[in-house]
């Protein structure tokens, strides 16, 4: 397990983004996870990276107490067809492994779509590395990130 925390923090100081990392014991669950953290499930946000046609890549950024709408990811990008990629299709795209996935120091600056229930609050996600949580400012990400703000999610 290779620790990218570093590449996080450099992307985000590049961007004059103020973030934090912490040690984040290993959980079996959401519920858990953010027991653990002292926040919420919708606090917890899962950066995903989606594979649309060819080579292209798009993030995902998804509260933790919801799930990612296909069919609204779609059409807000115009596209017929989106999929999760297999795990080394996912390191080829981000240079991160599945679990520690962020837009914040990808090997390509996929564009970025945030839901926009992660508006307003402090969020916690993936920082490069098993074992890390990464904590910042839901606007000011989305800001620093250029990110495409809206209804991407269902309820679980």
């Amino acid at each position: 397990m290779t620790d990218h925390s570093h590449r996080v923090r450099d992307a985000a100081e590049a961007l004059g983004l103020s973030i934090r990392i912490e040690d984040s014991p290993r959980a079996g669950s959401l519920e858990e996870a953010a027991r653990l953290r002292g926040i919420t499930p919708a606090d917890i946000v899962k950066s995903l990276v989606v594979k649309g046609r060819g080579d292209r890549y798009y993030f995902a950024l998804v509260p933790g107490d919801r799930s990612i709408s296909w069919g609204k990811l779609r059409g807000l990008i115009g596209v017929n067809k989106l999929r999760l990629p297999e795990a080394e299709l996912a390191l080829a795209a981000t240079g991160y492994e599945r679990g520690t996935i962020v837009p914040l120091g990808s090997t390509t600056a996929w564009p970025v779509y945030a839901d926009e229930r992660m508006q307003g609050r402090e969020v916690s996600m993936g920082a490069g590395a098993h074992g890390k949580a990464l904590y910042v400012d839901g606007d000011a990400l989305i800001a620093a990130l250029g990110a495409t703000v809206a209804d991407i999610t269902d309820p679980l």
